[in-house]
This record gives structure tokens, C-alpha cells and sequence, in this order.
């Protein structure tokens, strides 16, 4: 009997997703799917149902689609048009694959990817969260999706799964090459704040490891571009509801600098594949605009890798290194 002829290799590359539109019922809708799943919110599902629909949902859309309305573009949100560029870069890179894009909540589904990579002939698959420190709120979920939309299919592919790279030499790499051409297109800051999306403290205490590696993101570049330790420091940010979240809060580091006498501020976002609300509008306005209030002077944001030439080069090597046993095979 002949061997069986093997089909493509796949590539899944998913992020959180974005409304459809900057508008409350867009936003309203993506909140209830985002807000709706365990992982993010773990108390009580009665409990949390009463609060989300009797409260969050007529509370926060209104407020969060005027927030992104600040950063819309004709082409949708940023993340939506980074995620899509990474997705076509990576593709050009890797012409012996076949990538596609899939949001865990909202457009393009997780499902709906799935289905394309089905048709393309595809039966080993890589998946690659956007997500460089691992959480259960972001790559653990975004394995429950991949489960959940496996389960109405008949024929899987050979699957694999990369849960974090969040010490990947690349992309340390990457994040260094675009620090030091930020300073050397401009002033340079007294001190560099690396802000990572925050967690409540609760579920790093039940096992997340997110915060560890998060600090050792921030070791790991702090050393590549040599700063010493009164140079940088490491915050978290969007935190939201009563509970205590990890620790030190950008919001209260940026003004507390200011009030102690730092003015000129570089932040980067280390945890953030692509640029988005959280980036744009919470560390480019809003903390920006907090921290000059409190006596700054100057505060730069640097923009996420996105789909520079040395972050697609570095996914593109991860993405092969995985693969390498599937691409040899005959």
C-alpha cells in the first residue's frame, strides 16, 4: 500500500479581537462574548450574569466605544489592521504554510479560521497565541475556543500549541532593535517603564504564571539594552472592578515619578504583540496626560513590534523551529 499522502501545515495565529465598529452596540456586543467567559472573570456564573447585563452592559459601552472611536481608523481598530498585516507578513515568510487569522472574540472567529485552514487542506497545525507571557485569561482561553470549535469536527489535524514565548531570543530582540532606534530618533528618557496588561492578584495566587514571566520579559531586555535598575521598572495597567490587581499599577508609578522629580519617561508595552486601545489611548492620552498633570514633562510611548521586519522575522523562526520535524518529513 501506498504511504499516505501528507496534507499542508497550518498556522493559527489568534489575538483577543476588537468591536466591529466604534459604536456602543458594537462594543456592548464584544463585552458580553469577552466579559462572558470564565477564564477572564471567574466568580460565580449567576452573580456575574446579573452584574454584566444589569450593569457593565449599559454602563460601559457608550464609554469604552467613545474611547475608541479616539483611535479608529478607516480601516477598523489597530489591532484588527496589525494583526492583519502580521498575518500577511507571515504568510509571505512562510510560502510553504498556510496562515490565517483568528480573534477569540469577535471577527474573524477562531471557528470560522478553522474552517478556512479545513479547506486549505490542512491536517498539522500550529497554533500561536499573540500573547508572548502566558495567562489563563489569554492563551488558556484561546485553547478553549480551539476545543470548543473541535468538537463539531469529524477529521482533527496533528496539533501543537505554543502556550508563551515570552523568553524567545527574537523577540527579546526585536523589542531591543525597536527601543534603541526610538532613541536614536529622538530625546531619550530618564527612565523606561515596561507596562504589561495586568491580572487580578487573585489568580496568579491560584497558579497563573503570568507575573513571572512578565518580570522575566522585562529582566531579559532591561539587560539587552543595558539599562541599569534605577533606569527601568516594570508596571501593569487596565485594571478594572474593586479586587486587587498585580502590582505597581502604571497609572500610580507614572504619577508618582512626576511628583518625585523624573520628567522625561520612554513606556513600552512588552505584552502587547499589536498596538490597540490599551496602548494607544491608555498609555499614549491617558497616562500621558496623567503623568504631565502631575509635573512631567515629556512621556513617549513606543509602539508594539506590530509587523516590523524583526518581529515577523523572529515569529517566522518560531513558528519553524516548531515545525521543523513536520517540514522535513517527506
Amino acid at each position: 500500500m501506498a504511504p499516505t499522502q501528507r496534507g499542508r501545515i497550518g498556522v493559527l495565529l489568534t489575538n483577543l479581537g476588537t468591536p466591529d465598529a466604534p459604536d456602543a452596540g458594537s462594543v456592548r456586543r464584544f463585552l458580553r462574548e469577552f466579559l462572558s467567559d470564565p477564564r477572564v472573570v471567574d466568580v460565580p456564573r449567576v452573580l456575574w450574569w446579573l452584574i454584566l447585563n444589569l450593569v457593565i452592559l449599559v454602563i460601559r459601552p457608550p464609554r469604552s466605544a467613545a474611547l475608541y472611536k479616539r483611535v479608529w481608523t478607516a480601516e477598523g481598530s489597530p489591532l484588527l489592521i496589525h494583526s492583519k498585516a502580521q498575518q500577511r507578513a507571515l504568510a509571505a515568510a512562510l510560502p510553504d504554510m498556510t496562515v490565517v487569522l483568528g480573534m477569540r472574540y469577535g471577527k474573524p472567529s477562531i471557528e470560522a479560521a478553522l474552517a478556512e485552514l479545513a479547506s486549505a487542506g490542512v491536517d498539522r497545525l500550529l497554533v500561536l497565541p499573540l500573547y508572548p507571557q502566558y495567562s489563563a485569561t489569554t492563551s488558556a482561553s484561546t485553547f478553549d475556543a480551539i476545543a470548543q470549535a473541535f468538537r463539531r469536527v469529524r477529521h482533527l489535524p496533528e496539533l501543537r500549541f505554543v502556550p508563551d514565548y515570552h523568553d524567545d531570543e527574537g523577540y527579546i530582540s526585536a523589542l531591543a532593535q525597536s527601543i534603541n532606534e526610538a532613541w536614536a530618533s529622538g530625546p531619550r528618557g530618564q527612565k523606561l517603564l515596561m507596562s504589561f496588561h495586568g491580572i487580578p492578584q487573585r489568580y496568579a495566587k491560584l497558579g497563573d504564571p503570568y507575573p513571572e514571566q512578565c518580570a522575566n520579559t522585562a529582566a531579559r531586555l532591561a539587560h539587552s539594552l543595558g539599562l541599569k535598575p534605577d533606569e527601568w521598572a516594570l508596571s501593569y495597567q487596565s485594571r478594572v472592578g474593586r479586587e486587587p490587581w498585580l502590582q505597581p499599577y502604571t497609572d500610580k508609578l507614572l504619577e508618582g515619578w512626576a511628583k518625585e522629580g523624573t520628567t522625561d519617561v520612554d513606556v513600552v508595552c512588552p505584552g502587547f504583540s499589536s498596538d490597540c486601545l490599551e496602548t494607544v489611548d491608555e498609555i499614549g492620552h491617558e497616562n500621558k496626560e496623567l503623568f504631565l498633570d502631575a509635573g512631567g514633562t515629556s512621556l513617549r510611548y513606543i509602539p508594539a513590534l506590530n509587523a516590523r521586519e524583526s518581529h515577523i522575522q523572529a515569529l517566522s523562526e518560531l513558528i519553524q523551529t516548531r515545525c521543523a520535524d513536520w517540514r522535513a518529513a517527506p
